[in-house]
């Protein structure tokens, strides 16, 4: 449904994306993650034909960026990452005014949107810009699906939302992509990749990795330590003066330590006595996405 081929964009001397390449399977919840500034937004503007790339190519349901535009159009819902519907309008009359765009009417594709309307219609009189944002983002997915795209493009629609909210936005994403849409999703957070069928980490307009966030994190597997101390500072800079360290990075009440070949934890044990640090603790550990991601882009 999606399929993105060495695409470049430069803004001045930034190069926002560089030769990009990925593809999206119909019916497929393929998740974009990277933070921001990876160039997730410069993508979906390209993809959904607001911006011309400077080189490559991509498709969406068969159709060209360049030259079917507005084939790619009909058949897409884009939602951005700021909220973009009009906030004096009520619930109600933003939904009937995207569907008037398409030729549509609520009644005729209510059923595309009537899990997620059906939350919104206590609020149907209230503005758009009255609700609270999980409420927001609701709406908004509401507007693109109804009239009944094949592909959905949704730029960090979890972001600034709370726990609860972000967890009902995915639930409600894995529901669509049960009736065969397809599903391109941005995010910054790490723990929403396992949300997704398959991923694409992408830093620095590069992307790094495209898998199951299962295969991307066999593949890189090796072994991981947590370390904590009472001074953590202290440990974290001991830690990387370690010559066995190839890597040490602060992960919240931890530091997560990875060894260079041949080190071993024994060695790191009498090194850490020897620098004073008489408690500290080292804990074999699996490496998670972030791990990865940090990893990768590392060797970038």
């Amino acid at each position: 449904m999606i399929a993105v081929r060495d695409i470049e964009k430069n803004y001045g001397p930034v190069k926002a994306l560089d030769r990009v390449s990925f593809t999206v399977e119909p019916g497929e919840l393929f998740g974009l993650i990277g933070p921001d500034g990876a160039g997730k937004t410069t993508l979906f503007r390209i993809l959904t034909t607001l911006l011309l790339p400077d080189a490559g190519s991509a498709t969406v349901d068969g159709n060209d960026i360049r030259r079917d535009l507005w084939a790619i159009r009909r058949s897409v819902g884009y939602m951005p990452g700021r909220f973009s519907l009009y906030q004096d309008l009520s619930v109600r009359e933003n939904l009937d005014f995207f569907a008037s765009v398409f030729g549509t009417t609520v009644d005729k594709n209510y059923g595309l949107v009537k899990d997620i309307y059906g939350q919104l219609e206590p609020f149907a009189d209230r503005p758009a810009g009255k609700l609270s944002g999980g409420m927001k983002q609701k709406l908004a997915l509401c507007c693109c699906l109804i009239h009944e795209p094949r592909v959905l493009f949704l730029d960090e629609p979890t972001t600034g939302v709370d726990p609860v909210s972000r967890r009902e936005f995915w639930e409600m994403l894995a529901r669509l992509r049960e009736r065969g849409i397809s599903v391109l999703v941005s995010t910054p957070y790490m723990d929403e990749a396992g949300r997704c069928d398959r991923i694409a980490l992408i830093e620095s307009g590069r992307i790094l990795e495209v898998d199951t966030l299962e295969g991307i994190l066999a593949r890189h597997e090796k072994p991981l330590f947590a370390v904590r101390g009472p001074d953590m500072l202290a440990l974290l800079r001991d830690l990387r003066a370690f010559p066995g360290t190839e890597s040490c990075l602060a992960f919240g009440d931890s530091h997560h330590l990875a060894l260079k070949p041949g080190a071993t934890e024994s060695e790191l044990g009498r090194y850490l006595l020897d620098r004073g640090h008489l408690s500290a603790s080292v804990s074999p550990i699996r490496p998670g996405i972030e791990d990865v991601f940090i990893a990768l882009g590392q060797k970038t």
